[in-house]
C-alpha cells in the first residue's frame, strides 16, 4: 500500500480517535501532569479560535467554528470531569493534588483565599453567561431567522446577475453554493450558541458539587475540621473552575465576534482601524476630554494626557488624509489602441436583450430589477415546457437606441424590436370596450392587437372600460417569450442534446446505451431535435423521443426520412400539444386531386427545399388563410392534415406563413382521436386554391 493511502487512513483516523480519546477522559482517572497538560492545551486552543475568529473577513471564512466550538466545549467538559475526580479523590493531600495549573490559579488569581476566588468565579460567569453568551445566542438566532428569510431574494438575485450576464454559469453555481452555505452556517450557529451557555452553567455546577462533595469528603472521610476542608476544597474547587472559565470566556467572545461580524475585505481588526481612521471623530473627543480635565475635581494627571493622546491621533489622521490627497493619481495603463480583444468581436450570448437607456431603469436593482425577475420566468416556464433549459439572456444598455427602445437578438440576428415607455402602462384592447382611454396608439408587440400606452393614474378608469393593462416590463417579457418559442430550435445545439442523453442515461442507462453512439451520432440527435421544435413539437418526453428513435433504428435514413419516422410514433404527444384529449381535432385537409398533385411534385424533386410551385403555393396559402380566419380570430387551435410524403413541404410553406399551425399527416393521427373536418382545401367550393388546368399540364 503506498504511502499517499496510509497518510489518507491516519488523517481520517485522526478526529474519531480524538473524539473517542475525550470520551475515556471522562472515565479513566487521569494523573496530575496529564491533566496540566489537558488545561495548557485547552488554553491554547482557545486563544487560536479567537485569533482565527478575529482574523476572519467574512463569518464564511470561518465555516467550521460551529463544529469547532462542539469539540472545543466537548474537551473542556472532559478535562472538568476528570479533574472533579482527582479534586474529590486526593484533595485532602494539598493545593498541589490536582495538578500544577489548577494550582497556580488558585494561588496567583485568587491569592489564595477562597472566598476572594468565590467572587472573582461569580463576576467572570456573570459576564460570561448574562452579558456575552446571551448576547451572542440572541444575535445568532436572529441572522439564522434573517439569512433564511433573505435566502429566495438571494437566488433570485443571482439568476437576475445570470441573466443579465453579470455572471457565468459557475460564477452562479458557487454563488448559489455559497448562499446555500451561509444559511447552514447561521442555523449551525444559532444551534452552536447553546453549547456556550450549557458549558457555562455547566461550570458552576460542577463548582457547587467539588465544593460540597469536597467538604463532605473532608470532614468525614479524612478527618479534617471544617475550616481545613473549606480552605482546601474550595481553593481546588475554585482553581479548577477558573482553569476551565477563562477558555470558555476566550470562546464566547470568539463566538460572539463571529456571529456579529459584517462581510468586509478586512479582518476585524482591519475593519475597525479603517472605521475609526476618520479625524473628524477624534477632534471632538480631544475637546471633551480637555473640558473634563479642566474641571478642579477630574484627575488632571490622567484625563489631560488622554486629551492629549486623543488630539495626537487627530492630528496624524489629518495629516495622512491630506498626504493622500497631495500624491499622484496612479497611472493607468490603456490598451494600444491597434490591439484588438477577442472579447471586443466575439458575442458568445446566445440571446441578447439591448435597451434604450430609458428603459435601464427596468434592470436597476434599487428598484428591484422587475425585468429581470419576468425574464427569469419566462426561461423557467418555456425550459418546462420545450424540455430543454434555454440559454441566459444578456442585457445590456445600447446608447445608439432610441431612449425608450429595445431590441432582442437570438444567435446574432435582430428578430423583434419595438417601443416601451417605462414610467407608463400599455392597455390592450383585446375585446369590446366601454369608453375609450386617452394614451397613445400603438400595436402590442407580441400579438399585434390594438393597444394604448396611458399613465399609470389611468391603470382603475382603463380596466374599468375594458382593457386589459399590463406594465412595460410585462411586455417586453412576454414578447421575448414569443420569440423564444419561435426560436427555439435556433438555441438547441449540441451542448443541449449532450445534456439531454446525459439526463437521459441517469434515469435509463440501457435506452442511452442504445441511442448513441451507435446508431446515432451526436449530430444527428441535435439536428432531429431542431427540426421538432422548429414545428413547436416540445421535448420534455425525451424518453419517448429516444424509444422511437431506437426503434426507427436506420441511422442511414435521410434527415426529413428520420424525422417522419419518429413523428409517427410520437403521434399521441405531437396532437396532445395542439388540442386537450377530450376534445375533437379541428382539421383543414386537401382535395385528393390536389394532394395528388403534391405528392407528384415532391416526387420530382424529393430533394428540394421548396418542391412546390410559387403559384401555387400562393393560391393554397390563400385559400387556407380564408377557411381558417374565423379560427385564428377567435384564438382556436386547428391543425391541416396532408399525405405523409408532402407533410414536410406542407410544413415549410405554412410555417412561413402561420407560425402557430401546426401540419399533420395522417400516420399521426392517433387511433381513437376524433376529428372535426371544418375546410377541404381544393375542392369545388374552394376553386381558387386549384391552379389552372394548363398550368397543372404544363408542372406535371
Amino acid at each position: 500500500m503506498n504511502p499517499p493511502i496510509w497518510k489518507s487512513l491516519a488523517t481520517g483516523a485522526a478526529l474519531p480517535a480524538a473524539i473517542l480519546a475525550l470520551v475515556l477522559l471522562m472515565v479513566v482517572p487521569v494523573p496530575a501532569l496529564l491533566l496540566d497538560i489537558g488545561f495548557v492545551v485547552n488554553i491554547m486552543i482557545s486563544l487560536a479560535v479567537l485569533m482565527v475568529a478575529l482574523s476572519a473577513a467574512k463569518p464564511l471564512d470561518f465555516s467550521a467554528f460551529p463544529t469547532v466550538l462542539l469539540l472545543a466545549t466537548l474537551f473542556r467538559l472532559s478535562l472538568n470531569v476528570a479533574s472533579t475526580r482527582v479534586v474529590l479523590v486526593d484533595g485532602h493531600q494539598g493545593a498541589a493534588a490536582a495538578g500544577h495549573v489548577i494550582e497556580a490559579f488558585g494561588a496567583f488569581l485568587i491569592g489564595g483565599d477562597y472566598v476572594v476566588g468565590l467572587f472573582v468565579f461569580a463576576v467572570l460567569m456573570i459576564i460570561n453567561l448574562v452579558v456575552i453568551t446571551k448576547g451572542a445566542g440572541r444575535v445568532s438566532e436572529v441572522s439564522a431567522r434573517f439569512t433564511l428569510d433573505a435566502l429566495p431574494g438571494k437566488q433570485m438575485a443571482i439568476d437576475a446577475d445570470l441573466n443579465a450576464g453579470l455572471l457565468s454559469p459557475d460564477e452562479a453555481k458557487a454563488r448559489r453554493q455559497e448562499v446555500a452555505t451561509e444559511a447552514d452556517f447561521y442555523g449551525s450557529m444559532d444551534g452552536a450558541s447553546k453549547f456556550v451557555k450549557g458549558d457555562a452553567v455547566a461550570g458552576l455546577l460542577i463548582l457547587f458539587v467539588n465544593i460540597i462533595g469536597g467538604l463532605i469528603l473532608g470532614v468525614i472521610s479524612h478527618d479534617l475540621s471544617l475550616g481545613e476542608a473549606a480552605r482546601t476544597y474550595i481553593t481546588l474547587a475554585i482553581g479548577d473552575a477558573l482553569v476551565a472559565q477563562i477558555p470558555a470566556l476566550l470562546l464566547s467572545i470568539a463566538a460572539a465576534a463571529i456571529v456579529t461580524r459584517v462581510s468586509s475585505p478586512f479582518d476585524l481588526s482591519g475593519q475597525i482601524g479603517s472605521q475609526f481612521g476618520q479625524w473628524r471623530a477624534w477632534a471632538p473627543v480631544a475637546a471633551i476630554l480637555t473640558l473634563l480635565g479642566l474641571i478642579p475635581a477630574m484627575p488632571q494627571m490622567v484625563v489631560l494626557p488622554a486629551a492629549a493622546f486623543a488630539g495626537g491621533i487627530c492630528w496624524l489622521l489629518r495629516q495622512r488624509e491630506q498626504a493622500e490627497r497631495k500624491a499622484p493619481a496612479p497611472i493607468t495603463i490603456v490598451a494600444e489602441p491597434h490591439q484588438i480583444a477577442w472579447e471586443d468581436v466575439c458575442e458568445t450570448a446566445p440571446v441578447a436583450l439591448e435597451l434604450g437607456y430609458a428603459l435601464v431603469g427596468l434592470v436597476d436593482e434599487r428598484k428591484g430589477a422587475p425585468l429581470m425577475a419576468r425574464i427569469t420566468a419566462v426561461r423557467r416556464q418555456l425550459s418546462r415546457e420545450l424540455g430543454f433549459v434555454l440559454p441566459p439572456v444578456k442585457v445590456t444598455d445600447d446608447l445608439a437606441l432610441p431612449g425608450n427602445s429595445y431590441r432582442i437578438r437570438i444567435a446574432g440576428v435582430v428578430v423583434g424590436e419595438d417601443e416601451a415607455w417605462p414610467n407608463e402602462l400599455l392597455a390592450l384592447a383585446a375585446g369590446d370596450t366601454l369608453e375609450p382611454v386617452a394614451g397613445r396608439a400603438c400595436k402590442d408587440p407580441s400579438f399585434g392587437l390594438d393597444a394604448l400606452w396611458i399613465a399609470a393614474d389611468r391603470q382603475v378608469d382603463a380596466i374599468a372600460n375594458g382593457y386589459t393593462v399590463v406594465d412595460p416590463a410585462t411586455v417586453i417579457a412576454t414578447h421575448l417569450n414569443q420569440l423564444f418559442a419561435r426560436s427555439a430550435a435556433d438555441l438547441f445545439g449540441l451542448d443541449e442534446a449532450q445534456a439531454l442523453i446525459e439526463a437521459l442515461k441517469a434515469g435509463y442507462p440501457q435506452l442511452a446505451q442504445g441511442l448513441t453512439p451507435q446508431p446515432y451520432s451526436l449530430a444527428t440527435i441535435a439536428a432531429l431535435c431542431r427540426s421538432l421544435l422548429n414545428e413547436r413539437v416540445p421535448l420534455r418526453d425525451f424518453r419517448a423521443l429516444a424509444s422511437a428513435m431506437v426503434a426507427v433504428g436506420k441511422p442511414d435514413m435521410a434527415a426529413t426520412e428520420l424525422t417522419e419516422a419518429v413523428r409517427g410514433r410520437l403521434a399521441g404527444l405531437i396532437v396532445q400539444t395542439i388540442v386537450p384529449a377530450q376534445m375533437p381535432l379541428l382539421a383543414v385537409t386537401l382535395d385528393p386531386d390536389l394532394e395528388a398533385l403534391l405528392n407528384q411534385s415532391v416526387r420530382a424533386a424529393p430533394d428540394a427545399v421548396w418542391p412546390i410551385e410559387p403559384e401555387l403555393a400562393r393560391r393554397i396559402v390563400t385559400a387556407i388563410r380564408e377557411a381558417v380566419e374565423p379560427l385564428l380570430l377567435a384564438a382556436r387551435s386547428f391543425a391541416v392534415i396532408v399525405s405523409p410524403l408532402c407533410r414536410p413541404a406542407m410544413a415549410r410553406l405554412l410555417r412561413a406563413q402561420f407560425a402557430d399551425v401546426a401540419v399533420l399527416s395522417f400516420l399521426e393521427i392517433p387511433e381513437g382521436k376524433s376529428v372535426e373536418i371544418i375546410a377541404t382545401v381544393g375542392g369545388r367550393t374552394d376553386e381558387a386554391a386549384l391552379p389552372e388546368p394548363d398550368s397543372i399540364e404544363k408542372d406535371q
